[in-house]
């Protein structure tokens, strides 16, 4: 289920390099910092009636890799406890990151969604641009790849003010051993009213990797705060069967006013 949610932010190319990844790929970490944590409420639609079907969690600490500074982003999601004897979510994704480059060293996730479970971590060597699995697999990824995870905090240190309305912005990352080609496209911005507040907002769009839940293609749509911090407050997509919507909940630590927020609800 997380899988899915993460993948509205997820851009890739092949190995070439667009002018917009190479800007990724050089720029500074202005919009967070360690101790942030953002909280998000998963709501489902099926017949006209969102649902509260979970929550997810991500957040940002200080660690270290090999003596280097890093960050290390943790996401978890979980399904609303009522119903888990319907379909019970508790998934984990953990990545570890230079601090300066936000590229990734390490990526973990811990995948328990029903009857079906699967761990996996990949260890990233950038410079020889290789993805080493933990069953000791081997593949060739490209200058300046990403994990599902990485790829977030990188993209929300895009400068939007520099964005034509329907640009489209390409990063890589690494998923299923595989590297996808993907984008999102820059919509303009927008006043939203969530289930949190009244904000002003940077409308984008993805382009999905086709799965099961996704039939691939531009129908997500993504709000991220109108400030520094640009922080996700509203996913909305279409699914196979249903809608989902993913409001944020709360949050703390941020490394910037949450001047976007107009007023709360």
């Amino acid at each position: 289920m997380l899988l899915y949610l993460f993948q509205f932010w997820m851009a890739t190319l092949l190995t070439f390099m667009p002018r917009q990844a190479k800007e990724i790929c050089s720029q500074s970490n202005t919009s967070f910092s360690s101790g942030e944590k953002i909280t998000y409420t998963i709501y489902y639609n099926v017949i006209g009636l969102y649902v509260n079907a979970g929550d997810a969690q991500f957040t940002v600490m200080p660690t270290k890799w090999e003596g280097e500074s890093a960050f290390a982003f943790t996401a978890t999601g979980n399904s609303n406890r009522r119903y888990d004897w319907i379909f019970k979510v508790r998934d984990k994704y953990e990545s570890i990151v230079d601090s300066k480059t936000l590229l990734p060293y390490y990526f973990s996730r811990s995948i328990n969604e029903g009857s079906f479970h699967q761990n996996q971590s990949l260890a990233f060597n950038q410079k020889l641009n290789e993805v080493t699995t933990n069953k000791g697999e081997s593949f060739k990824s490209a200058d300046c790849t990403f994990d599902v995870i990485s790829a977030i905090y990188a993209a929300r240190n895009l400068d939007f003010k520099n964005l034509q309305v329907n640009e489209k912005i390409y990063l890589n990352f690494f998923l299923d051993n595989e590297l996808f080609p993907s984008y999102f496209k820059y919509l303009g911005k927008e006043t939203i009213r969530t289930r949190f507040g009244k904000f002003k907002a940077i409308k984008i769009a993805p382009l999905l990797v086709k799965g099961s839940m996704f039939e691939g293609g531009e129908h997500m749509t993504i709000w991220v705060t109108d400030d520094d911090n640009h922080i996700p407050i509203r996913i909305e997509t279409p699914i196979i069967v249903g809608t989902i919507k993913v409001d944020m909940k709360s949050y703390e630590g941020l490394r910037h006013p949450l001047s976007s927020l107009i007023e709360l609800d």
